[in-house]
C-alpha cells in the first residue's frame, strides 16, 4: 500500500484554488494543499525514523541482539529490525510491546523520540504552532 503523507500547516498557511478551478465543491471549507513525499525535504525526520533510532540505542546500550529483545516482545527479529530501521509504522501496541521488553515506560519512550525530534537541526523538522503543539502533546 502506498504511503501518503501530509505535512502540518497552521490553518492560516493553507493555499486556495481560484474560483473558476475549484469545480462544483466551490463552497468547502479550503484545505492544506497536498505535497507528494517527493517534495519533502530528505533531512526531515519522521517520527518512525526517530523511535526506530531510539529504539536501537536503547536495545544497543542493553547489549542485547535483535532477536533477544524480539523475542521477549513477542514479534519477530524481521519485524524489530524494520522498527528500528524506520521502514514499519507500528501500531501503539507493538512500540508498548517494545518498550516493555527494553524496561522502560511508554511515557519515557515516547518523552525520548520527542525529544530527539526537538533536537534535529533547525530547518529539518517542521515547526509552528501545529507541530509545537504536537511536539508538546507528545512530550
Amino acid at each position: 500500500m502506498a504511503e501518503i503523507t501530509r505535512p502540518l500547516m497552521p490553518a492560516d498557511e493553507t493555499q486556495q484554488r481560484p474560483a473558476a478551478t475549484r469545480g462544483p465543491a466551490a463552497t468547502r471549507e479550503p484545505t492544506a494543499p497536498h505535497r507528494p513525499a517527493a517534495t519533502r525535504g530528505p533531512d526531515e525526520p519522521l517520527w518512525r525514523d526517530a523511535l526506530g533510532r531510539c529504539l536501537r540505542r536503547l536495545r544497543n546500550e542493553r547489549g542485547e541482539i535483535l532477536t533477544e529483545t524480539a523475542r521477549r516482545a513477542g514479534v519477530s527479529p524481521q519485524y524489530l529490525s524494520e522498527m528500528e530501521r524506520g521502514v514499519k509504522e507500528p501500531s501503539s501496541e507493538m512500540i508498548a510491546a517494545v518498550a516493555g521488553a527494553l524496561d522502560v515506560t511508554l511515557a519515557d519512550l515516547t518523552l525520548a523520540v520527542a525529544t530527539s525530534l526537538l533536537a534535529a537541526p533547525a530547518g529539518t523538522a517542521p515547526t509552528g504552532p501545529t507541530c509545537q503543539a504536537a511536539y508538546a502533546l507528545a512530550a
